[in-house]
C-alpha cells in the first residue's frame, strides 16, 4: 500500500471505523482511540497489507483493540456522559432504541460485534468473517442467535410480538 491509498482508507473507512468502535466501547474517547490505533498499526504494516485488505484489516484490528480495552478494563465512561451526538428523535423513539442498546449490550461480544457491523455498517457474511476470522457459518449462526436473543428481550419488553 502506497501513501495515497493510505489516504484513501483514511478518508473511506475513518467514519464507518468510528461509528464501530463507538457502538462497540460505548465511550467516544476510547473509540477515538481505537481508531487512531488501527490507523497508526496500518501505516507501519502498509508494505505488508494489500489496499484491496485494508478495510476488513481496519475493522479486524479495531475489533481487537476494543476487546483488549474492554478485558484490562479501560471503560471509565458511558456513551451518555460522551460528547458523541446521535440524531434527536422522538421520546418513543429514544426509548426504544435504549431498549435495543441495552440488549445489545447483554449480548456477547462477538455476537455484538457481528450484529453492528451487519445490520449498522451493512457488511456481508464474507467481510464479517475476514473481520472477525471466523467462517460464514459461524457468522449466521451467531448472527441469529444475537437477534433471538434481542427479539426475547424486546418481547419481554412488550416493545415486539
Amino acid at each position: 500500500m502506497n501513501t495515497k491509498e493510505y489516504n484513501i482508507a483514511v478518508k473511506t473507512y475513518s467514519g464507518r471505523l468510528f461509528r464501530f468502535a463507538v457502538k462497540t466501547m460505548k465511550n467516544q474517547d476510547d473509540a477515538n482511540d481505537i481508531v487512531q490505533d488501527c490507523y497508526m498499526k496500518l501505516w507501519e504494516n502498509k508494505d505488508k497489507i494489500d489496499f484491496e485488505k485494508a478495510k476488513s484489516w481496519l475493522f479486524t484490528t479495531a475489533y481487537n483493540g476494543s476487546l483488549n480495552k474492554i478485558k484490562k478494563g479501560n471503560r471509565s465512561q458511558s456513551l451518555e456522559g460522551s460528547k458523541y451526538n446521535e440524531p434527536s428523535v422522538e421520546s418513543d423513539d429514544f426509548e426504544l432504541r435504549e431498549i435495543i442498546n441495552k440488549s445489545l449490550n447483554s449480548l456477547p461480544a462477538i455476537q455484538k460485534s457481528i450484529i453492528l457491523l451487519r445490520d449498522l455498517e451493512g457488511y456481508n457474511y464474507k467481510e464479517i468473517s475476514e473481520i472477525l476470522n471466523l467462517n460464514e457459518s459461524q457468522v449466521k449462526v451467531y448472527l441469529f442467535r444475537g437477534r433471538q436473543m434481542v427479539k426475547n428481550q424486546l418481547k419481554e419488553a412488550k416493545l415486539f410480538a
